[in-house]
């Protein structure tokens, strides 16, 4: 089953990308969030994510969310304790 993903953001202007993803047992937010990382590097400056909309439904707080653990567990990950 595929899923459209519709991310809405800033960087130097709102931008919007769309795509289409296999599922593929896995929650939209984590291919949200990957798509979303994707952007992110391919912008040469900083970009603010603004909303997420995949299969009509708004998940930018679960995306965040899910941004925010991930980048919890790199820092804790890195403690020398």
């Amino acid at each position: 089953m595929n899923i459209t993903i519709e991310i809405h953001y800033k960087a130097e202007s709102r931008l919007i990308q769309r795509a289409s993803f296999p599922l593929k047992g896995r929650k939209p937010e984590r291919v949200a969030l990957k798509f979303w990382k994707s952007i992110k590097k391919d912008m040469p400056y900083p970009v603010e994510l603004e909303e997420v909309i995949a299969a009509g439904e708004n998940i930018t707080e679960k995306v965040k969310e899910l941004e925010k653990q991930k980048l919890l567990n790199i820092i804790n990950d890195n403690l020398p304790f």
